[in-house]
């Protein structure tokens, strides 16, 4: 997206939007990034004036480091208009004194271990083999989410944004095509599972149902806003991308293609 294709027209109808959605990873941050300081402080602008969730494939965990970290100078009553949504939805934190739960969908065990398992045996039936050097887990257990990190899952804490968001661009542009060969016989080995392509180099199962649409629904189920009051911003508005199936539910959606198009986003909302 470039500033100039924004039209008075989208801007108006976006600054009348009550509760503003946005995707993490390649949006508000750069894959397993920190939010850098001028998305802190617009974000920081646009909670004074909106409501705004955000869902995410990472776990809490990330969005602490990604987002809670960086917003950590906001007041209270800016953070009690910010709404989390980790590992696409299947769990829920807003805050009120502090960050507190308001759900977690985990997995059984037995769900746990057999899509761990699959992961193994597909991996092994496309010839995958993973780099000499991970960082962390490539097959993590999120208890709501299981998921599949070519390069671990700690790769950015490891080696840093530059170092670790560059290394992850380069296993994408190699190897998307074996990750999507990956998911879709996930898919198929999973059918009462959810499969997600999600960010750089990563997989997510979850309960089936459990997508960016659902998230929408109980951002409307919980926060009391009407789909057609929300706006939606991500970096995988696309057919495959795994912020497209909100459009299922009707919230008008942006597509942009990195956290500087977010900016100029959040600039136009504030006027």
């Amino acid at each position: 997206m470039k500033k100039n294709n924004i039209s008075n027209r989208e801007t108006a109808i976006w600054q009348k939007k009550e509760l503003i959605v946005f995707d993490l990873d390649g949006t508000l941050a750069k894959s397993k990034a920190v939010m850098d300081d001028e998305m802190m402080r617009l974000l920081s602008q646009l909670l004074a004036v909106k409501r705004v969730a955000v869902i995410g494939g990472g776990k809490y965990g990330l969005f602490k480091m990604q987002l809670i970290g960086p917003l950590k100078k906001c007041s209270k009553e800016l953070l009690r208009n910010m709404f989390l949504f980790p590992t696409t939805s299947t769990a829920f934190y807003r805050y009120d004194h502090g960050w507190k739960n308001v759900y977690t969908l985990n997995l059984s065990t037995r769900d746990r271990v057999r899509i761990k398992n699959e992961f193994r045996n597909v991996m092994k039936e496309v010839g995958y083999v993973s780099p000499k050097k991970v960082y962390g887990k490539v097959i993590e257990d999120r208890g709501t989410q299981i998921t599949f990190s070519a390069l671990g899952q700690e790769i950015v804490a490891h080696l840093g944004e530059k170092e670790g968001v560059r290394l992850k661009e380069r296993w994408r542009k190699e190897n998307t095509p074996i990750k999507l060969k990956m998911a879709k016989m996930l898919a198929k080995q999973l059918p009462q599972f959810e499969v997600h392509a999600a960010g750089f180099t990563s997989i997510d199962v979850t309960r089936k149902g459990i997508d960016k649409a659902y998230g929408i629904r109980q951002i409307e189920r919980y926060l009391r806003v009407p789909v057609k009051n929300m706006l939606f911003i991500g970096d995988a508005i696309f057919p495959g991308g795994n912020d497209y199936a909100a459009k299922k539910t009707g919230v008008l959606c942006v597509p942009i293609d990195s956290p500087e198009d977010t900016k100029q986003v959040i600039k136009k909302i504030l006027g």
